[in-house]
């Protein structure tokens, strides 16, 4: 990153953003490209512009876009979310048929965006088939609505399916892939879509405080996780599967299926919360995320080695006799 070949991003003069937009849009098989400091603000672009205020965007009641963005569609686009139920973060065509509103210029809102999230987080890190992926984008389309993909963890599911991340990706009219997550950047995010859209996407940019000067030194970082982050993806979703073979034979933990880089667990059966549970485990330097009554997530990434692995194991022995 010190040693990054910069320029005024904003003027679209960085070589080093200039380099990763063309890495990622030939990754994904899009048109362009807009580099943004985090993968909310991409969500945030992307709704900005394929929506006007009153506009109804569809997605999973478990979406990151409705959980874990503040209210961005209403607050900044004046757009209404209609919620999906399905299993595993998941819905299918049929769903997405059901929640389309019907041409009516009355008193209805306008059906405009389908949002999908590849993994689905709190489904489980669940990978979409991808056939599925196709059917509901296919839906969308038969109705008007144009298709976006929050991405995040994108190169999780490539990696998961074997599947290439631009034959996801193309499906889509907008697509953001997410380099704080599992590719250990610090900073950056990168939208990609059409030559039309991403110029309209400037202009939220801007207005969002996303346009940088001299980003080439975030854009080095990601970068670099392109180069060596990508391959190793596969040891994060091993580290889950060996943490989660070994909480099975806890009696008092229940464990979700293991699809990727996560672990849910349910520790309802230790006479802890979540909360309580995962206050015990900072006493071992251990923090997981609380996401319900009794439910927690650990997420492997390339700070978690398998030593760690056990070490998590041994700190949560511990804690269940310590309850």
């Amino acid at each position: 990153m010190a040693d990054a070949e910069v320029g005024d991003e904003q003027h679209q003069e960085d070589p080093s953003v200039s380099r990763l937009l063309h890495r990622v849009t030939a990754l994904l098989g899009h048109e362009a490209g807009l580099f943004l400091p985090s993968g909310t603000m991409a969500n945030a672009v992307a709704v900005l512009v394929h929506c006007r205020a009153g506009d109804e965007v569809i997605a999973h009641e478990s979406s990151h876009l409705v959980n874990f963005e503040a209210g961005g569609p209403a607050a900044l686009a004046g757009a209404m979310v209609r919620t999906l139920a399905g299993e595993s973060g998941l819905f299918d065509g049929e769903a997405v048929r059901n929640a389309v509103r019907p041409a009516n210029r009355y008193d209805l809102p306008r059906s405009r965006l389908l949002v999908v999230e590849q993994t689905a987080n709190l489904g489980g890190g669940t990978v979409w088939p991808i056939g599925q992926m196709t059917d509901v984008v296919a839906t969308a389309r038969q109705f008007g609505l144009v298709a976006h993909m929050d991405g995040a963890r994108l190169l999780n599911a490539s990696t998961a399916s074997g599947l290439a991340p631009s034959q996801y990706a193309r499906l889509f009219d907008s697509v953001y892939l997410d380099f704080t997550k599992g590719l250990g950047a610090p900073v950056g995010a990168v939208l990609v879509g059409s030559k039309a859209l991403v110029e309209q996407a400037w202009f939220w940019k801007q207005r969002l405080g996303g346009s940088m000067r001299q980003a080439g030194v975030l854009a080095a970082a990601c970068l670099y996780a392109l180069d060596h982050h990508v391959a190793r993806l596969s040891e994060d979703h091993d580290n889950a599967r060996r943490l989660a073979a070994r909480l099975e034979a806890l009696a008092e933990i229940r464990v979700e299926p293991v699809r990727s880089n996560m672990v849910f667990l349910d520790v309802s059966g230790t006479g802890l919360d979540a909360n309580q549970f995962n206050d015990k485990l900072r006493a071992y330097g251990i923090r997981m995320s609380v996401q319900g009554r009794y439910r927690l997530r650990a997420v492997t990434h390339l700070d978690i080695s398998q030593e760690d692995i056990d070490t998590c194991i041994d700190a949560i022995i511990a804690c269940i006799a310590s309850r």
